[in-house]
């Protein structure tokens, strides 16, 4: 059996402390980037295209079933205290605030997020990412940079196409199935959604949850190892690590908001 030495725990904290100064490098790099990004906005917008066109379908019926469920279950609360005039206003909170950016994004990080990681970490293995530093081809800014701020952009309107079928599934249960007066739905929702606190902090999460999963997508690949094993575990590291960031910075980030 064989115990373990101090110096065998100082090198591994010293291994994962390289590996997050790594990462942090990386990021500013793909933050700095996005000047050239913007000078050459058809990579961009390939990439938004793969990635948003490719998750609009999930994204969508997600939030109509989402939507029907929230219906359900609000107004089977609400009548309890002859408050299901109000459903409206609670489907609409529960989806701006916390599950339209939430749950768009681990659906982002499982379709848009493994894609992302694969791509690189197939580049990596086939030896492109080293034939491109080889005629002097900066892969950072060519590559990753350019899918990186696609996948700031496309997340928070696929958060926004989320909350708002899904205020349209709220409604076809709670007025068309269950009788819910339509001008009640609406103007409840209107009077008590706040565009600044609700919808803006929603926008907020987003955005960051964004910057989150690419991140996470592309620091995987390009740290994979160049085999279809490495590959392989770095798409569910991908998976693993986005959802468990998305969720925590979502406590932290609602905590924030509310504090203040």
């Amino acid at each position: 059996m064989r115990w373990w030495h101090p110096s065998d725990v100082g090198f591994a904290a010293r291994r994962k402390l390289a590996d997050l100064g790594h990462g942090a490098r990386l990021f500013v790099r793909l933050v700095a980037d996005l000047g050239p990004c913007l000078r050459r906005f058809g990579l961009v917008r390939d990439q938004i295209h793969f990635l948003g066109n490719y998750s609009l379908a999930i994204i969508a019926v997600s939030g109509l079933f989402v939507g029907f469920v929230l219906g359900l279950q609000g107004y089977y609360t609400l009548q309890r205290y002859g408050a299901s005039e109000a459903l409206g206003l609670l489907v609409t909170l529960s989806l701006v605030r916390e599950l339209g950016p939430v749950v768009a994004a681990l659906l982002f990080a499982g379709r848009a997020g493994t894609s992302l990681t694969a791509e690189v970490g197939l580049m990596k293995a086939g030896e492109q990412l080293s034939a491109m530093e080889m005629m002097a081809v900066d892969p950072v800014r060519r590559v990753l940079a350019p899918r990186f701020w696609a996948g700031v952009i496309t997340l928070p309107l696929l958060s926004a196409v989320f909350s708002a079928v899904g205020v349209l599934g709220g409604w076809v249960v709670g007025v068309l199935m269950l009788g819910v007066d339509s001008g009640a739905f609406w103007g409840q929702m209107q009077s008590g959604v706040d565009v600044l606190q609700d919808v803006g902090n929603g926008i907020v999460k987003s955005v960051v949850f964004g910057f989150t999963v690419s991140f996470v997508a592309l620091l995987q690949g390009f740290e994979a190892q160049p085999t279809p094993e490495g590959v392989s575990r770095a798409t569910t590291r991908t998976v693993v690590v986005a959802s468990l960031a998305v969720l925590g910075l979502d406590f932290l980030l609602t905590a924030m908001m509310f504090s203040l």
